[in-house]
């Protein structure tokens, strides 16, 4: 790899020793991928933030790493983590949990960290734009940024996008490359997609075909298609086959398909059976959790406008940015729900909540990637399907 003179006195020592460190993290990664050198970035995403996927084992890296001296360079945000930081409590989550917890936010806080643990960023100002450089790490977020937004990242891991933060500099590999961002697959679209469910369905079944390649989509009209679906099909792709990277004919900045790519026909029939491969109990559920990934807005008048007037019969969560939930606290929408029963929760997302810890066995959800790690991470039994079946099972 070829170091500017910046680069390599970081990795030198010369700017102390967590940034050493950091680039040490960076340099290995790139000879590892092949790159040439490095990539300015001008924001970074951290993953690995809720105690339950790191464990002490981060939490103790994380406090080193502090007690370093590290700091962020460019603007950098958390991924949610294992908690509401202030309504932990209404949700049922253990003491001893929130505290390790509360310490892996700390840690982060003293690196200059945002405190907007969400994996939609896009929703609270933070939309990079066509071809700028980021080092994003979780996968949702990864996917809209190099799909919808058009801008460039890598499927970061959390201790990279952590060292990226910390030099400003990413390695040039991947999907920061053009040669990259090109799609092998065409899945012509042919069932009717009307909901987020649905759109989640197609992204369980495009990301098990797709694997590692990237795909792209025709038949889909761009008025049937909001950013919240896109969010949808994209969090499904990389739960069940780590897509980062798709493209929609006539709705993404790109469209671009190699000669020869594989072309498929996704029907109504494969919509059906996708949806229910993504049910795995008929059993009422414990827990219905809606926001995966972090609900915007408009998904959280949907939830409150089912409700209004009503009891929800198991407990519901609607998972958020924070600042989205200060938007849903104005307009009147925490209120309704939490008045049928129900609690708008900030910082958190029940794939990252300890549900076994808090006694759930069973959730219901209307995500495509909620689906697959629920039942991959979590253990749960999943019912799944839309908004108004859900919160009326």
């Amino acid at each position: 790899m070829e170091l500017t003179s910046i680069q390599q006195s970081m990795l030198n020592g010369e700017h102390g020793e967590a940034v050493q460190q950091s680039m040490e993290i960076l340099v290995a990664l790139g000879k590892i991928y092949g790159a040439d050198g490095m990539v300015p970035v001008s924001s970074a995403q951290i993953a690995g933030v809720s105690y339950k996927t790191i464990g002490e084992a981060g939490l103790e890296y994380l406090s080193d790493l502090a007690k370093k001296g590290a700091k962020v360079k460019i603007p950098t945000f958390l991924n949610p983590a294992g908690m509401d930081r202030e309504q932990w409590q209404k949700m049922g989550v253990p003491a001893d949990f929130a505290k390790r917890q509360m310490a892996v936010l700390d840690a982060f806080a003293s690196m200059g960290i945002s405190m907007s643990c969400t994996c939609t960023p896009y929703y609270i100002g933070i939309r990079p734009k066509v071809g700028e450089h980021v080092a994003w790490a979780e996968s949702s977020a990864v996917s809209f940024c190099n799909s919808v937004l058009g801008a460039r990242t890598n499927r970061e891991g959390g201790p990279s996008a952590l060292a990226a933060a910390i030099c400003g500099f990413t390695p040039n590999y991947g999907f920061h490359l053009d040669e990259k961002r090109a799609c092998g697959l065409v899945i012509d679209v042919r069932a009717p997609l009307k909901t987020n469910a649905d759109f989640g369905a197609l992204g369980a079944w495009a990301g098990q075909l797709a694997k590692h390649r990237n795909p792209a989509f025709s038949g889909i009209r761009k008025t049937a298609a909001n950013e919240d679906m896109l969010k949808a099909l994209g969090a499904a792709m990389a739960a069940s086959g780590s897509v980062a990277l798709f493209n929609v004919e006539g709705i993404t900045p790109e469209y671009k398909v190699v000669d020869g790519a594989e072309k498929v026909t996704f029907a109504a029939d494969d919509l059906l059976a996708s949806r229910r491969s993504l049910t795995s109990s008929d059993t009422p559920p414990q827990l219905i959790a809606i926001g995966c990934p972090h609900a915007s807005i408009d998904e959280i008048k949907e939830v409150a406008e089912k409700v209004k007037g009503k009891r929800v019969a198991h407990q519901l969560w609607v998972c958020t940015a924070k600042e989205t939930k200060e938007k849903a606290d104005a307009l009147g929408y925490t209120s309704t729900i939490e008045a049928a029963g129900g609690l708008v929760v900030a910082d958190t997302c029940m794939v990252v909540c300890p549900l076994k810890e808090m006694g759930f066995t069973t959730t219901a959800c209307n995500s495509g990637k909620a689906a697959k790690y629920l039942a991959s991470l979590q253990g749960q039994k999943v019912v799944y399907g839309d908004v108004e079946d859900i919160l009326c099972k």
